[in-house]
């Protein structure tokens, strides 16, 4: 994110119009809805999270224990009881 001087780019009337709300001060205007990216869709990280969640479920589902699945992903017993869950769910959704 770039520091822009708004007689650089805003037509004059609206420059006048953000001067009577504010002057002088450093303000961020967010990207449109439509055009901002979900949480982790850029980077990946919302599929590997995915990829790792279904590993989870699969491994649950052919035998390994919750401790088990703990100890491999380090993570708590709520995240992998909730992990399970969820998956389970969303998988009897697709079918």
């Amino acid at each position: 994110m770039g520091y822009k001087n708004g007689r650089d780019f805003l037509p004059p009337s609206l420059l006048k119009q953000l001067q009577d709300y504010i002057q002088g001060e450093i303000i961020y205007i967010p990207k449109k809805e439509q055009t901002r990216a979900g949480w982790g869709e850029n980077n990946g990280t919302r599929q590997t999270i995915q990829r790792r969640n279904h590993e989870i479920y699969r491994l649950y589902e052919n035998g390994s224990t919750v401790l088990e699945l703990i100890q491999t992903y380090h993570l708590s017993e709520d995240s992998i009881r909730k992990i399970i869950v969820k998956t389970r769910c969303a998988t009897a959704r697709q079918h």
